[in-house]
């Protein structure tokens, strides 16, 4: 999981001796939990994946999508925090919006690549198509229409949703980042009446246009995740200390969350589901309820502490790997979205024995790896060379 890193010298530029301006080194943590995150979200992304029944998810209310938001708010704080201290509003405001216009697009290709894929792979073993199991029978019939909702964003269907909510939430930083200098917290206040507001479903984005369905993931409310993250990274929020007191309470939280978040315990009794039931609006993923903000933090606080002051434990060659993979997590990201589908459907034909699935599994991991290699190498202008 992810650590609140919280220091804005990691954050800026250092000035050497010389005049020169020269990058700090950053935190390991950021780039390794962000490539735990990746192999997390693809194996959630396979359809029917018995291997997705172990991860974190199933066992408290946040999951690889906090973490995903987290990070790259920290590693936001990190790109675009570092360009307007250095060359100020307009470079600011050009960077993020190219940016958006980099992540726009490749949310249509996404788009489009897997909608092609699931056409070609025809019919599942229980009948259903490929196309239906994603709900993409409407764009099939009437792709005219619903290109245009696709470029507009006001069609996002379920599977593509989050580059979208990423989109919007990116949007925002420069209102952020000029709130934080007219006072300091300004942007908190911003942040948590744009997050309240979501609660009272005061900011609904349509996902398609025959229904009054709303975007899967409320980006006025996964803000206030990606700000956190944001601006621990900035040093405007200060980072908590070790404390075995609040080390206590997060280990607390995370554990007493378990019962209601396990499928098994709402089986065994069901005190807990209806528990679970009632407590589901502070749970809610779309609106990103309250009490999965608690439980993301209190995994972080843990995680944090355990891996050492910046991340001094994390060592050994799979960190290393992890950390090339966290690194260029916007192509890992977009490669897991397209090669999950095709790995489910494998499966449904070979059949979901358990050794399919770790071929499966381990050959969506190492796809996922040799992208983000692949993707440094080619990062490296190595033809210039």
């Amino acid at each position: 999981m992810p650590a609140p890193i919280a220091a804005p010298s990691d954050a800026v530029p250092a000035i050497a001796p010389t005049g020169l301006k020269t990058k700090r080194p950053r935190d390991p943590r950021l780039d390794f939990f962000r490539g735990v995150g990746m192999l997390i979200i693809l194996l959630a992304h396979i359809p029917s994946d018995g291997w997705a029944l172990w991860i974190p998810a199933r066992f408290g209310f946040s999951d690889a999508t906090e973490m995903f938001v987290f990070q790259s708010g920290m590693a936001s704080a990190i790109a675009f925090g570092s360009t307007y201290d250095r060359n100020g509003a307009i470079a600011l405001t050009t960077r993020v919006t190219q940016r958006i216009w980099q992540i726009f697009w490749a949310h249509i290709v996404v788009f489009i690549v897997v909608a092609a894929i699931m056409v070609v792979a025809g019919t599942r073993y229980d009948g259903v198509t490929y196309v239906d199991s994603l709900n993409l029978v409407p764009f099939i019939k009437d792709p005219g229409r619903l290109l245009v909702g696709l470029l507009t964003l006001t069609y996002v269907p379920n599977y593509f949703d989050i580059l979208p909510m990423y989109i919007v939430i990116l949007a925002l930083m420069p209102v952020m980042i000029f709130a934080s200098k007219a006072n300091r917290y300004l942007p908190l206040f911003l942040m948590t009446v744009l997050w309240l507001a979501t609660q009272f479903g005061l900011t609904r984005l349509p996902a398609e246009p025959w229904s009054d369905r709303p975007w899967f993931f409320d980006p006025f409310g996964w803000q206030f995740l990606f700000f956190t993250g944001f601006f621990l990274m900035r040093g405007v929020l200060p980072a908590p200390g070790y404390d075995r007191r609040l080390m206590a309470l997060a280990i607390a939280v995370v554990i007493a969350t378990v019962p209601f978040a396990w499928v098994r315990f709402q089986e065994v009794h069901p005190f807990f589901q209806m528990a679970a039931a009632r407590i589901a609006p502070l749970t809610d993923k779309t609106d990103f309820g309250l009490l999965r903000f608690v439980h993301f933090i209190a995994l972080s606080y843990i995680v944090v502490h355990v891996v050492g002051e910046k991340g001094v434990r994390l060592r050994g060659p799979v960190v290393r790997v992890l950390t090339v993979v966290g690194q260029q997590s916007l192509a890992v990201f977009i490669t897991g979205m397209v090669i999950a589908q095709p790995i489910g459907i494998a499966l449904d034909h070979v059949g979901r024995t358990t050794s399919a699935e770790a071929v499966g599994n381990l050959f969506g991991f190492a796809t996922l790896i040799g992208t983000a290699y692949l993707v440094r190498w080619f990062k490296s202008s190595p033809w210039k060379s």
